[in-house]
């Protein structure tokens, strides 16, 4: 299905010295061969399954971790049961040596069980871990300062179905191969995406199989195709996702690890627009077609083409909502939205 897919643009020879803003603020993906191949973590991977296990072990401080659970049976892909009721896999909180006890018992089995520990934190996790393996997005000059969250993913040969995130995101592969297929956010509508408010993992999800796309069910799935970019990485290697890039994420080894760094390219105080979306399902799509049309063009006006021109014929101080946002702004909007909701 995807021997003719673009590859994903690479650049060699890029260290962690030398993460530049060109690339942490690229609307492209770019692969990054080797960007964390110093890692010891990574040095223990490249010996083996066993010694990278074993390393993850040194920095295990008896912490808990949310670990989804899925029967061979499912081949890895962690999805919805049949009709979309509910879920193929079981989600339990578990000491995070014992998934690792799992993936080390099973690691020869020929269809094994799927084990699958996704977005924890490293330092509640493991800490310590990034003292020895971490990047400092920071080197930049002329971007805000970044913070970034950083989680680390576990489990041996998983499937996650193609999603979006709103931060950009640099995942390192520390242990293991993962494939990356990835579409443009214009794709939305080829991808036949789920539920947005009952999903296997927090985001909306494909339901299209990638493994064996039913293409008289997602007939546009092929133009998707189209316009997808794939990579596949190695242990050390790294790939940048830009903001709201669709990812299907294939894990190929019966160990893997990733370490991923999330942060947003626009305020703390800003809210999540998938909040945004849910309102606007709720109270204006179903309007008359008319109304959704003059609602288009009120936010068109106001959000998507704004440019300050929209209040420039108020009194500055009296454009309230309609001057630039800080922090207290966005804190009495917020509560004046939620006393409104309450009624």
């Amino acid at each position: 299905m995807l021997a003719n897919v673009k590859p994903i643009r690479e650049i060699e020879g890029v260290g962690p010295q030398q993460l530049s803003d060109e690339i942490l603020m690229s609307t492209q993906p770019i692969v990054l061969r080797g960007l964390v191949a110093s890692w010891p973590m990574v040095c223990a991977a490249q010996t083996s399954e066993q010694a990278a296990n074993a390393y993850l072990r040194r920095f295990y401080r008896d912490a808990s971790v949310n670990a989804m659970h899925g029967m061979p049976e499912i081949g890895g892909r962690f999805f919805y049961n049949e009709d979309l009721s509910g879920f193929n896999f079981s989600s339990v909180r578990v000491k995070f040596d014992a998934v690792l006890d799992a993936l080390r018992d099973h690691q020869h089995d020929e269809n094994p069980p799927a084990f699958y520990v996704g977005s924890t934190t490293v330092d509640t996790c493991l800490p310590g871990f990034r003292a020895e393996n971490d990047l400092d997005l920071n080197l930049a000059t002329t971007a805000p300062a970044r913070d970034p969250l950083v989680s680390i993913w576990v489990g041996n040969r998983t499937r996650i179905p193609a999603h979006f995130d709103l931060p950009d995101n640099l995942a390192c592969i520390a242990a293991g191969r993962r494939r990356f297929t990835l579409f443009p956010p214009e794709q939305l509508s080829n991808l036949y995406v789920g539920p947005l408010d009952f999903t296997p993992a927090g985001q909306a999800v494909s339901l299209v199989d990638f493994a064996c796309p039913d293409f008289e069910k997602f007939p546009r799935f092929s133009t998707a195709l189209e316009h997808a970019q794939v990579a596949e990485l190695q242990a050390g290697d790294a790939l940048f996702i830009p903001s709201m890039w669709w990812h299907h994420v294939e894990a190929l080894s019966s160990f893997n690890v990733l370490v991923n760094y999330w942060w947003r390219q626009s305020p703390d105080y800003m809210d999540t627009p998938m909040n945004t979306l849910m309102f606007a399902l709720m109270t204006m799509r179903d309007l008359p077609p008319a109304q959704r049309l003059a609602w288009q063009e009120i936010f068109r006006h106001y959000v998507f083409e704004s440019d300050g021109e929209e209040a420039r014929h108020i009194p500055q101080q009296a454009r309230r909502m309609l001057e630039p946002f800080d922090s207290d702004t966005a804190r009495m909007l917020r509560a004046h939205l939620l006393n409104k909701m309450k009624r």
